[in-house]
């Protein structure tokens, strides 16, 4: 009994003992209290060293830094972003009009990549590649059939000058191993620049890249030699870029004294933006094509034209970023993007959409609530009321509404469309017809011969045999009359990529068919 009462007591003292330990643990924490001031950071200082210190486990500190900081600018706007190392050099590199790597353009189709073109003078062309290749292997590790991201793809491929890959490919059937070292590749960001009629030249800049502004400059001088008087600038799906790029190109439409944008802070001054009258496109009639993933850089210069009352604006209402980044970068590689300023177009309006919590969906929401097809569903804050130069009403709060509004056409798809847009059919029999005719087609630089070329192979019913040939999708009976003015012009403009017109075939043929830039053409 003595045995089981000393047992029992030297158990309750150990339990006693661990009560005691704990509150006295707790009694102590809360005699231990730090300085949280927000005012300066602390409790986040602290709070990281006190994890840092007491934490059960190893911790990584890179990644919880990286997390806190992401969740701490979460908390202030969509464009304040905190960017890792590899994520900051994509970003400058898209930017900066040059990237380091092989120096090809390629496709997809079919779980395989496919080279589309190689740059002239460019690593891959010096070392052999040719369009019409099929990358298998990238180093040691396979990439086609295994469903590889293309992100992923381009990653690989893509490193510092002066560095070695290995690309595999097939050719022929034959699988050529390549060592290519790695170099600086320059990237475009004028896709096509061409005459659409006699006085009519067309421009599509898909963003404001570093050197943005020399090649608009370029492809204007030669649409000018051919006698331009009317140019159709194409911002569409332009999500913007640097800043400077933009007043570089408004300036060349804008007469002397003319506001271009303005910004301001809270903690920065406002600073106005005006033409200088020296730009070379003062006189040239002006219709600019946005919709709803034209932002930033893309919404200043259209705001700049609207509320000069320059040009017309056609198309639906831009994405609506009004927010102005300025880069801080750190010695480990990373940065941050921190939104500094707002920019305001001429009238002062801020054309920056609320960031509610939708701000992600709001694409979806315009689509849901039918402002895509009716200018009359499109959510205008009538108390954000602006006037142009000539007194026309234009309104803030969200995007650059157009003065023109063109509806996304969805009358235009036929059950056979649909299914072989699916299906991707268009795409890839586009890279089958260049296997078929590459040493042809890959050699063609004149658009007029392409067109004539692609109705002497008879591009048309070799389309219809492979649709049924490989999906077994067929036109019903009349689908094809209905449908053929609307699918055949896309298709050559697919195959007419793999010429050595790239782009610019693509656009010739596509926009007789494209709605919007048929309005474009006659908007005043």
């Amino acid at each position: 009994m003595n045995n089981k009462s000393n047992i029992i007591i030297a158990l309750l003292g150990v339990v006693i003992g661990v009560f005691l330990t704990l509150v006295g643990l707790k009694i102590a924490d809360r005699n231990r209290k730090f300085d949280g001031d927000y005012n300066r950071w602390r409790k986040l200082n602290l709070i990281l060293q006190e994890v840092q210190k007491n934490y059960v486990d190893t911790i990584d500190m890179a990644g919880m830094t990286d997390a806190a900081v992401t969740a701490a600018l979460a908390k202030l706007d969509p464009h304040s972003v905190y960017l890792p190392p590899v994520e900051l050099e994509e970003s400058d590199s898209e930017l900066a009009g040059n990237f380091e790597g092989i120096g090809i353009t390629f496709n997809v189709p079919n779980d395989t990549a496919i080279v589309l073109s190689v740059i002239p003078g460019g690593p891959s062309e010096k070392a052999g590649l040719m369009a019409g290749d099929r990358i298998i292997k990238v180093d040691e590790k396979v990439i086609a059939g295994t469903k590889t991201p293309q992100d992923s793809m381009v990653r690989m491929m893509k490193g510092p000058s002066g560095t070695k890959v290995k690309i595999s490919i097939s050719r022929d059937r034959q699988m050529i191993p390549f060592e290519i070292t790695r170099g600086k590749i320059p990237v475009h960001s004028v896709d096509a620049a061409f005459m659409v009629a006699d006085t009519i030249g067309y421009i599509k800049l898909a963003k404001f890249s570093r050197t943005t502004y020399k090649e608009f400059d370029e492809a204007a001088a030669k649409l000018l030699e051919q006698g331009m008087t009317h140019l159709i600038f194409d911002l569409r799906d332009n999500t913007g870029g640097y800043f400077d790029q933009a007043l570089l190109i408004s300036n060349e439409f804008l007469q002397k004294r003319d506001a271009i944008v303005y910004m301001q802070g809270l903690k920065r001054a406002r600073q106005q933006y005006d033409a200088d009258g020296r730009g070379k496109l003062k006189d040239i009639k002006l219709t600019v094509m946005i919709d709803e993933g034209s932002a930033s850089s893309s919404e200043i210069f259209a705001g700049a034209i609207q509320d000069n009352d320059r040009g017309v604006i056609v198309g639906r209402r831009s994405f609506g970023k009004g927010l102005v980044q300025e880069p801080i970068n750190f010695t480990d590689g990373s940065g941050i993007r921190l939104t500094v300023a707002r920019f305001y177009t001429p009238s002062g309006r801020c054309i920056q959409k609320p960031y509610d919590k939708n701000y992600n969906y709001d694409i979806y929401e315009r689509y849901a609530h039918g402002e895509m097809t009716s200018a009359d569903s499109m959510k205008v804050d009538s108390t954000s009321l602006y006037y142009t130069v000539k007194g026309r009403k234009v309104y803030g709060g969200g995007g650059i509404i157009p003065d023109v509004f063109v509806s996304i056409d969805t009358t235009r798809a036929s059950k056979f469309f649909i299914n072989c847009n699916k299906k991707a059919v268009m795409m890839r029999f586009a890279s089958s017809t260049f296997d078929k005719y590459k040493n042809t087609l890959s050699r063609i630089d004149d658009f007029e011969r392409l067109d004539h070329w692609m109705s002497e192979v008879g591009l048309e019913k070799q389309f219809l045999n492979y649709a049924a040939a490989t999906e077994k999708l067929t036109p019903t009976a009349g689908e094809w009359e209905e449908t053929r003015w609307y699918m055949l012009p896309q298709i050559k403009a697919l195959v007419g990529r793999y010429s050595k017109l790239q782009d610019e075939a693509f656009y010739r043929f596509y926009l007789p068919i494209d709605n919007e830039f048929q309005t474009a053409l006659t908007a005043q």
